[in-house]
């Protein structure tokens, strides 16, 4: 069985909003390498309709981007994507399927079936996973920046607080830091 990691750009103030973050070949080889030592892919409704909107494009060519970009784009295109929707199901974009059912069923059995993992990228999808009790690791990018606005990570809230233990820190050098949790049981 696979772990779900959960991995997310985050502001020092909670802020998961995509256009916060860093954005510069930096973080992109960080999730890049994320992606390489994971199975497959994980996200919400709404995160997959942003990230198919755009990346598919910058795989094929037809945007402009820095080679990290670009090579992000072209793993990910090949890379298993699974979506958790209760709206939509249909997923045209290439690799891409649906988990069907019961959110925790469907989940697990991902898990299961995925024993290099699955790398979660969806913040309003993590918080229902948490109240699931299904994500077991946490790889987070901390961005030096204090946001102001939502949204915010697990603004929603959970039934109790995690416990995580500190695996590693490690500052990049745009000023970001890599914090790596693993739930502690």
């Amino acid at each position: 069985m696979g772990l779900l990691t959960f991995s997310i750009n985050v502001t020092l103030d909670g802020c998961v909003d995509h256009r916060e973050g860093i954005a510069d070949d930096e973080t992109h080889a960080f999730f890049t390498r994320l992606m390489d030592e994971s199975g497959a892919m994980l996200w919400g409704r709404v995160t997959y309709e942003m990230m198919e909107s755009y990346w598919p494009a910058v795989a094929r060519g037809d945007v402009e981007a820095p080679p990290a970009m670009r090579e992000w784009a072209v793993k990910l295109e090949v890379k298993p994507k699974y979506v958790a929707s209760s709206t939509r199901g249909d997923f045209p974009w290439t690799n891409s399927h649906p988990i069907a059912g019961d959110l925790r069923t469907g989940v697990q059995t991902l898990k299961d079936a995925t024993p290099d993992g699955v790398l979660l990228g969806s913040g309003k999808l993590a918080a229902e996973l948490d109240r699931l009790d299904l994500i077991d690791e946490y790889k987070l990018l901390v961005h030096p920046r204090i946001a102001g606005h939502g949204p915010t990570l697990y603004e929603s809230g959970l039934s109790s607080t995690r416990r995580l233990e500190l695996i590693s820190a490690k500052p990049l050098r745009n000023g970001v830091v890599a914090m790596h949790y693993r739930r502690a049981r």
